[in-house]
């Protein structure tokens, strides 16, 4: 009887054992998930602080440049002028939107960021398209050719000898067939290619569909989320450059807004240059440059909140093949 007695007690001993091991289990576990969770929330917190520096960092100098363009003369030759504009002044918008100079440059910026985006976009596409076919002939050694262009260049005395036999030099032309697709950007829609399901394609094939049909019917209505973002990656490239227009042309009516405000800026010292572009007075220049950098950069700015949505998804959904 004793010895049952003590096994029972044992029994429930054990059993109270376990119980409370169990409890401290659960709570450690309990705790782990408050630790981890407060380290999740440090973790977000530290993340939006960066964030958030950032984003200071990229909007303080637009910020600055902003009230420089709107302020008096006097505050800048003062330099008193830092984040909000003082002397509210709009003369140097006046003088630039008043400049046939700076407007047939705008639209002529404009038409060429259009054109070069539509062309660079089809060429990479028709590049990208038949890539993606296993049974096409000799498909490593075009993307081999291809991908070797990443890595070399000719340099610039060659390239501006072969656009001289072309008789591209001072052509508008000039400015739209050298950089009419990026490698890059191709071999970012030939990714996303390969991620459309092989089954639709042969399904269409079986059905008829030429080889065009099918790039028209399926694969560019599946591919809008690649082609915005490469649209975007071509329309700021196009906008924001100005080396090709600079070695290639001499005609100033074709100079892209980006080398008007290149030479503008890079030639605010001599004084004949200041002269003509309205750069006399000292706090005048300071406004008018200003005004010229934010009215080249307004424009492209806006394209953005329509097309950012796009980015990392168009990216990154081609990026691996199920």
């Amino acid at each position: 009887m004793a010895n049952d007695m003590a096994l029972k007690r044992g029994k429930i001993g054990l059993k109270s054992f376990a119980l409370s091991r169990k409890k401290e289990k659960d709570d450690e576990m309990e705790s782990s998930r408050m630790v981890r969770s407060d380290g999740t929330k440090v973790g977000d917190i530290v993340f939006v602080a960066i964030c958030v520096i950032i984003s200071l960092v990229c909007l303080v100098p637009m910020i600055n440049l902003l009230a420089r363009s709107l302020s008096g003369t006097d505050f800048l030759v003062r330099r008193e002028v830092y984040l909000l504009p003082k002397g509210l002044n709009i003369d140097a918008y006046s003088t630039v939107l008043g400049d046939p100079k700076y407007i047939k440059s705008f639209f002529w910026t404009v038409f060429l960021t259009v054109v070069c985006t539509f062309i660079s976009l089809t060429m990479t596409v028709l590049c990208a398209y038949p890539l993606i076919f296993n049974k096409l002939k000799g498909r490593s050694f075009f993307n081999i050719v291809i991908t070797i262009t990443m890595f070399f260049n000719a340099g610039t005395i060659p390239n501006y000898l072969l656009m001289k036999e072309l008789n591209l030099l001072d052509n508008p032309l000039v400015l739209i067939i050298p950089g009419c697709m990026s490698v890059y950007n191709m071999i970012i829609m030939r990714s996303f290619f390969y991620g459309i399901p092989d089954s639709l394609r042969e399904s269409a094939e079986i059905d008829g569909a030429s080889f065009f049909r099918i790039l028209w019917s399926i694969y560019l209505p599946l591919s809008k989320p690649v082609i915005a973002t490469l649209a975007l990656f071509y329309a700021v490239g196009r906008w924001n450059g100005y080396s090709d227009a600079l070695m290639y042309m001499k005609n100033k009516d074709f100079y892209p807004l980006q080398l008007l405000l290149y030479n503008i800026l890079n030639n605010m010292n001599s004084v004949e240059v200041a002269t003509q572009e309205g750069f006399s007075t000292p706090g005048l220049s300071e406004s008018l440059k200003a005004a010229i950098v934010m009215f080249s950069t307004i424009p492209i700015l806006c394209i953005y909140p329509f097309l950012q949505k796009y980015f990392i998804h168009g990216v990154t959904l081609g990026a691996v093949k199920e």
